[in-house]
């Protein structure tokens, strides 16, 4: 599972607990926002059921051993929640399908909440 901490006196996050070869597969490709489809960062908007519809937080993304460090453009606002959308790419079973807790095409994803 991942796990999510500031660092750099809170002007970076870290992501640790990725999938090693996931990270390892993401790592190689060569495009540029291709972090963002694995833990995208986002602002909390005001009415969290629009969770869904807020814009990614822009920034770079490095890999520093199997640690994500997420660096946004503009500085994390004091007081301001922010979550990360981790999507969870391990196939489902059989038997996640059979009993109805996964769908084809169903996207899972857990939000990580934090604010600075």
């Amino acid at each position: 599972m991942a796990r999510i901490s500031l660092v750099n006196n809170g002007a970076s996050l870290q992501v640790n607990g990725l999938n090693q070869l996931v990270m390892n597969d993401i790592a190689r490709d060569t495009a540029t926002h291709i972090w963002e489809s694995l833990i995208p960062v986002y602002r909390m908007p005001a009415d969290t059921e629009m969770k869904s519809y807020q814009p990614v937080q822009p920034g770079s993304y490095r890999l520093k051993d199997s640690t994500v460090v997420f660096t946004p453009d503009t500085q994390f606002v004091n007081g301001q929640a922010y979550f990360v959308r981790y999507y969870h790419l391990a196939p489902a079973g059989l038997a996640d399908y059979v009993k109805g807790r996964t769908r084809a095409g169903q996207l899972h994803f857990t939000d990580l909440i934090f604010k600075r």
